[in-house]
């Protein structure tokens, strides 16, 4: 009876367990681009025939180096607020789609940013306190990164 009761709770803990909001425009992370190639200050293309699935989301890489470095450490190379801009979780806890060139890594993290229609949220973000950016961001994507 105990197991029965066990497995239970774990039965119903499973299915109310939450899962983090990925920005998956195009049907992967960064709309496809090598996550592990932001980390060289480049933002390439990934291939369909290079990726990989980490947390339930596709990832695309432009090469089996970039795929194997990935694997190797996958938090490394997520993505912050789930790919999401960084500049709107931190203003308005909005999750605003991003330009996949629009980026910087920070601390060994990969911050995404809104860029189009003339207003490059990089350029605001790079302008402002990013400490204190971060620590809002931080904040407002505890309270809306699930779905």
């Amino acid at each position: 009876m105990r197991n029965l009761i066990l497995l239970f709770l774990v039965a119903i803990s499973s299915l109310s367990a939450q899962n983090i909001d990925y920005n998956l425009k195009k049907g992967y992370i960064a709309k496809g681009y090598d996550v592990v190639s932001y980390f060289s200050n480049e933002a390439i293309k990934g291939s369909k025939k290079i990726m990989t699935t980490y947390d339930g989301v596709k990832y695309k890489f432009s090469s089996i180096e970039n795929l194997q470095t990935f694997n190797d450490n996958p938090e490394k190379y997520i993505p912050q607020y789930g790919g999401y801009c960084a500049y709107a979780i931190a203003l308005k806890s909005d999750k605003v789609s991003i330009n996949p060139k629009a980026f910087e890594i920070k601390n060994g993290k990969l911050y995404l940013f809104y860029d189009a229609w003339g207003k490059n949220t990089l350029e605001f973000w790079k302008k402002e306190n990013n400490a204190f950016l971060i620590e809002k961001a931080d904040e407002n994507w505890r309270k809306i990164k699930f779905k």
